[in-house]
């Protein structure tokens, strides 16, 4: 029994130790965040609060996040009791298996605590690796092309992760297209040249702007170079 123990002990000691050399970690990004919104709220994690940046056009600087978080709420101040968070206030489940990953902030001018949502998109080494590139599709069309030596096929209101577009650090082709539904014809969305960054990984939006029937591509690299969470 006491032989148990001890390894029992061992093995919540190690636990601890790969936790605190591995943090978890997230960036943010609030997509079409209106000029009237908060630039800063207060993330809290169940344990500490720590005010953040809100970036319109992209990634916040990687703030940590507990280890033993279960839900991530955005705040107006830090709570004056940890204990009593109103439950309106914007929040978000974190899974135990996420160790990093996008807090991608939308408007929601209904929410009185702080007027916005929030959605989890687990980017963990081992989901989502440096090279490839993920792409949410926002509109109710469906939309797909070429991406170098990637094919893309989006359906409407869908996402998708794609391999490394090319091989090296180098230009490659950008032609896509989108579909109206009942419409089979095709209408040209961008046909250009962009840069792969085998260093980076990257993250594109597809949506449409009010009164306008093409839909708009926003991409936001995501580069780590070896940086301390918040810095």
């Amino acid at each position: 029994m006491r032989l148990l123990s001890a390894l029992f002990l061992l093995i919540s000691a190690l636990l601890a130790t790969a936790q605190s050399e591995n943090p978890r970690t997230c960036r943010i990004l609030f997509l079409q965040g209106p000029e009237n919104a908060p630039k800063t709220l207060h993330l809290f994690d169940g344990t500490s609060s720590l005010e953040v940046e809100l970036p319109r056009m992209n990634f916040s600087p990687t703030y940590p996040v507990s280890n033993t978080a279960t839900t991530i709420a955005l705040l107006p101040a830090p709570p004056a009791d940890p204990e009593k968070i109103p439950n309106e206030s914007p929040s978000a489940k974190l899974a135990e298996s996420i160790r990093d990953f996008y807090l991608i902030v939308s408007p929601d001018p209904s929410n009185k605590i702080a007027p916005v949502r929030l959605q989890i998109i687990d980017a963990s080494p081992g989901k989502f690796k440096n090279g490839q590139m993920l792409w949410f599709n926002l509109t109710p069309y469906a939309v797909g092309g070429t991406l170098g030596k990637q094919q893309l096929a989006l359906a409407a209101n869908s996402r998708t992760i794609l391999d490394a577009p090319a091989n090296t650090a180098e230009d490659y082709d950008v032609n896509l297209a989108f579909r109206i539904p009942e419409n089979p014809h095709l209408h040209p969305l961008c046909e250009t040249r962009w840069l792969h960054d085998p260093r980076s990984r990257s993250v594109y939006f597809i949506f449409n702007n009010p009164g306008v029937r093409t839909p708009r591509i926003l991409g936001f690299p995501d580069f780590r170079q070896t940086e301390t969470p918040g810095d």
